[in-house]
């Protein structure tokens, strides 16, 4: 089998800003749940997965926000986006898909730990992790757990992910530790850029094996003085943020690969929730019901 595993808050944020806005009747808008429905119900349809969970960050802030005060929260979200995340998650469970809901970890905390638990059951063939995330870039293994960016339907293995950021997945995190994450609000440490960070990790692996003296370094990089000056007296910092980016594989997520079967939408959760949102035309797309 294979195992699709959505970052549904992602998928969220990608209706908000590509789906045509909708109002309920009193005025709300719900056209990113909407357009997330159907994208999901894509998934099964024309995508043809079989065996699917969606992760969302319930909240936005984890118990990363607790070791670094300017790691990203829910701070300047629209409220008109904001006040669909219950409405996402009550979608995905009315389409039958099984739902991890994130509080103390994040989304992308729950897939890589699906990705290490089925990745690990060999009746599962190619897990997909739904999501352009360079995040999770980092749980890719070979070609059986690969990332697969539904909008410019692209897969990346583990050789794409050395030819696209020039190191291998276990890197990753000491990688964006460097470079920095604006997304998830890790700033990096100054004038280290994706090549050099991808140069000397190349080389040695991991940030504590570079060399304080860059005369030592084996490998020519631009600048090296001036980046080894940048490095050194922030080391410790670099190491906090390659914590924050290294994702959790032990969420506790309770579900085997067949449980993860989709078996038809629930017929009356999904009308109670198309009737909320007016929205009958979804119900003419599900293919299934349970």
């Amino acid at each position: 089998m294979n195992v699709h595993l959505v970052d549904g808050t992602y998928e969220l944020f990608r209706a908000y800003f590509g789906a045509p806005p909708a109002q309920t009747p009193d005025g709300c808008e719900v056209g990113a749940t909407r357009g997330l429905g159907r994208s999901l119900l894509a998934l099964v349809r024309r995508e043809g997965a079989t065996h699917v969970a969606v992760a969302f960050d319930t909240v936005v802030e984890s118990f990363r926000n607790e070791l670094f005060d300017g790691y990203k929260s829910g701070e300047g979200i629209d409220p008109e986006l904001w006040v669909q995340f219950p409405l996402a998650e009550r979608m995905a469970r009315a389409l039958g898909m099984v739902v991890w809901s994130m509080i103390e970890f994040e989304a992308d905390d729950a897939l890589a730990s699906g990705a290490a638990r089925y990745g690990a059951d060999e009746d599962v063939d190619t897990i997909f992790l739904c999501t352009p995330d360079k995040d999770l870039a980092q749980s890719v293994d070979g070609d059986r757990i690969v990332c697969l960016d539904r909008r410019r339907q692209k897969v990346l293995d583990e050789d794409g992910v050395l030819e696209k950021f020039g190191v291998s997945p276990a890197s990753m995190p000491d990688w964006l530790a460097l470079v920095g994450d604006d997304a998830d609000g890790i700033p990096g440490v100054p004038r280290w850029g994706a090549r050099s960070a991808a140069t000397l990790l190349a080389e040695y692996g991991r940030i504590e094996a570079i060399p304080e003296d860059p005369a030592e370094w084996t490998v020519k990089v631009r600048g090296a003085a001036s980046l080894a000056s940048n490095l050194n007296p922030a080391l410790e910092d670099a190491l906090l943020y390659r914590k924050l980016a290294t994702l959790r594989r032990d969420v506790d997520l309770g579900e085997m690969p067949s449980d993860l079967e989709w078996r038809g939408a629930r017929r009356g959760e999904l009308e109670t929730l198309c009737a909320e949102l007016g929205d009958a035309q979804l119900l003419e797309r599900v293919p299934r019901w349970r």
